[in-house]
């Protein structure tokens, strides 16, 4: 019974939470009959107890279903945390053994997968206050940090430092944020670290041709 009402409680917090994050949820009823990340996360919610359980089939088949109606695919043994917020949600893959914290939201196309037929943990463990943008893949037994930013199309592969935003394939650190570690994920304003370096090595190669150009005139 205390279990059930801690399922109840957390799912109070998951209906919460789309208030919170999502300007576009003006009531209650829809939230409730219209968002396919918060009837994932429910399904998912009992599937993961009943996992826990070693109940055999049923889970897997609650997530079945659920991904059928919902575009959403959990396997029952990931483990999630309170405010979990999967916005729009179509194409959304987490994988068995991935370990989500508290306050993480994930947008559309996001996977959260694995890198072989390992067997053990293979999936990523993501931190407390993670934003992951449309499309993302984070793959493999890595851990992704606190308070980071990963932006869209990203394709994630190695371990990512607390504080951090990251973009591109494969992913790289373009900034670390210390000052503001509650900042919201602009997808607009992320750097292109590709851009940066061509810059970068632009800048070097005028000032080669400067130097070079002032010893001929010598």
């Amino acid at each position: 019974m205390k279990r059930r009402l801690s399922i109840s409680k957390l799912i109070k917090e998951d209906i919460k939470t789309i208030y919170d994050k999502d300007p576009a949820a003006t009531n209650l009823a829809e939230v409730i009959l219209c968002y396919p990340g918060l009837h994932a996360l429910i399904c998912h919610r009992f599937a993961n107890y009943l996992y826990h359980k070693k109940i055999p089939l049923i889970p897997r088949m609650i997530s079945h279903i659920s991904r059928f109606f919902t575009g959403i695919e959990i396997h029952p043994g990931a483990t999630i945390g309170r405010r979990f917020f999967i916005d729009h949600g179509m194409g959304v893959v987490i994988g068995e053994t991935t370990v989500i914290g508290r306050d993480v939201l994930i947008y559309q196309g996001v996977t959260l997968g694995g890198t072989g037929k390992e067997h053990g943990k293979r999936h990523p463990t993501v931190s407390n206050n993670v934003v992951i943008g449309a499309g993302a893949k984070v793959l493999g037994n890595i851990m992704i940090g606190a308070n980071v930013r990963i932006g869209a199309g990203s394709v994630v592969v190695d371990n990512v430092p607390p504080h951090s935003t990251v973009v591109g394939i494969p992913g790289r650190v373009v900034i670390q944020r210390y000052s503001e570690p509650n900042g919201e994920l602009q997808h607009n304003r992320i750097p292109d670290p590709i851009t940066c370096e061509l810059r970068r090595l632009s800048y070097e190669v005028k000032e080669l041709r400067e130097k070079f150009q002032h010893t001929v005139e010598k």
